[in-house]
């Protein structure tokens, strides 16, 4: 090689390392849906928001709610919120964020059609613009959850503009007031995003590109970080934390999330409703005790998860500690099928999101409720495809986890409340409506935390409305030279601080 050859390749690596530290590459483990905040629902697509677009407020490692594009707040009264926003806040298309623009964009996600924000802000009443810089949000009732909703995607301000321009295909090329803008997706490939010098807090922002990769297969997830061809993960399987741990250039972090992993089951959403399963509670018990949710969690998961049967993780104030899950009765589940007078095998098929642990949870249960005398077909689908369909009822079971969110509220009203934005099994009970109604209203944490305990005790242990299997960890791995990363429960990617060597 000539002197002249060798500088030419150093100059080339040179250049390829100086590309790459100016791109951040992320593993996420599905495709997100669509890239709007009003319409969206898929944990890996507020992980994409997290750079495209800033809400109202955020939450910090502790769960404490601060300010992100409001820049304080006050209750008036219990039904009165004014909100004061930051100074000089810019949207990707230059257009100034002001307080019509949050009247306009909470507007929007209480009111466009298919929204699936409506549920979480449905107690607000209107929107005044005070000043340019000041709106005053008024409640129809004291609500003790408003807040905490608008620091996820019902705090997402818009820019009205776009917004309007877009209509429904505003999620094509969302346009908000973030440290990232949006340049490009390719569905099931990737999603990309540049650095927006106009941003607020522009000095947290250090790397210029992000590209969101969906890498479904765990094991392929893991084998690109390995191999240098991602610098972070959203997240490992259990049994691969050692791997990364035994790599120096590697490394993890396990920290509790606030979701859960349940199984939603079809009772009166369309003809996949009509059967004996959606029909009969004591055909749903015994689907229910033919499960053993610890050993799941130890042939799966190698023990890492906590059990559950209930939405409220036990880190929180609210969680119901008296209710536990039942132990797997094969005997009883057997009987309560003789006395729903069906035969066994009994047919019921399960939807499963298209990844090899959740496969393999299909598997397991699938043996498992075989010896109660049920016959279960798997059903894989592309997650964002499978959302759709539940939304369609187009399942009879849905193997389906949730992000989870700070407050109850955001764990329970929007599944079980008869109105429910994402209560895709279109289950109802009035008087479970009136507890979760109740709920938002009890500003009392105990009488709060025994109203969800009664509305547990019917809605799941006897209405068998669904099953809640395990509260799972945030298990995140990345490259040394990636520095910065503040691990929150609610297991988003903040690209504020991070640096990339």
């Amino acid at each position: 090689m000539t002197r002249t050859t060798a500088l030419a390749a150093l100059a080339a690596l040179s250049l390829t390392a100086t590309a790459e530290a100016q791109n951040l590459r992320i593993g996420l483990r599905e495709d997100p849906d669509i890239l709007d905040p009003t319409l969206a629902r898929t944990f890996v697509g507020r992980i994409v928001f997290a750079s495209l677009c800033d809400k109202l407020f955020d939450i910090n490692e502790k769960l404490e709610i601060v300010p992100q594009l409001a820049s304080g707040h006050r209750w008036e009264d219990p039904k009165t919120l004014l909100v004061t926003l930051r100074e000089g806040v810019k949207f990707h298309d230059g257009e100034a964020m002001d307080a019509e623009s949050v009247r306009y964009s909470l507007n929007r996600h209480l009111t466009l059609q298919g929204s699936f924000r409506r549920g979480e802000i449905n107690t607000m009443e209107s929107v005044e613009v005070v000043d340019p810089r000041t709106v005053r949000i008024r409640l129809k009732e004291p609500s003790a959850p408003f807040l905490s909703q608008l620091t996820d995607r019902a705090g997402t301000i818009v820019s009205p503009k776009a917004a309007e321009a877009a209509g429904r295909n505003f999620g094509t090329k969302p346009v908000c007031a973030g440290p990232y803008r949006f340049v490009e997706r390719v569905a099931q490939d990737r999603i990309v995003v540049e650095r927006f010098p106009g941003y607020w807090n522009a000095q947290a922002i250090t790397i210029p590109r992000i590209t969101y990769l969906p890498i479904p297969d765990n094991t392929v997830r893991l084998a690109n970080l390995q191999s240098g061809a991602l610098e972070m993960v959203q997240t490992i399987e259990p049994d691969d934390i050692k791997a990364v741990q035994r790599n120096a250039r590697l490394k993890v972090l396990t920290y509790d999330g606030l979701g859960y992993q349940s199984i939603t089951y079809n009772l009166a959403n369309g003809p996949r409703a009509e059967t004996p399963f959606a029909k009969d509670a004591r055909i749903r018990a015994a689907f229910e005790l033919a499960i053993d949710r610890d050993a799941i969690n130890q042939v799966v998961y190698e023990g890492a998860w906590t059990v559950t049967a209930q939405p409220v993780p036990p880190s929180s104030p609210y969680h119901v500690k008296g209710f536990q899950p039942q132990a797997r009765d094969l005997e009883t589940a057997k009987a309560l099928l003789r006395q729903a007078g069906v035969t066994a095998p009994v047919p019921v098929e399960m939807t499963i999101p298209n990844s090899p642990d959740l496969r393999q949870v299909g598997e397991v249960i699938q043996a498992m409720v075989k010896e109660a005398g049920f016959e279960l077909k798997l059903n894989t689908m592309e997650f964002a495809s499978s959302l759709q369909a539940a939304n369609r009822g187009e399942f009879e079971t849905y193997l389906i986890n949730w992000s989870g969110r700070v407050d109850p509220d955001g764990n329970t009203w929007t599944f079980m409340h008869t109105n429910g934005a994402q209560n895709d099994g279109k289950y109802g009970n009035p008087e479970v409506d009136k507890l979760l109604d109740a709920a938002r209203v009890e500003q009392d944490m105990e009488k709060r935390r025994d109203l969800y305990g009664k509305a547990f005790r019917i809605a799941i242990r006897e209405d068998r409305s669904r099953i809640y299997l395990w509260h799972a960890k945030n298990i995140v791995a990345h490259t040394t030279r990636l520095s910065g990363f503040v691990p929150v429960p609610d297991g988003l990617i903040r690209p504020q601080g991070l640096r990339l060597q």
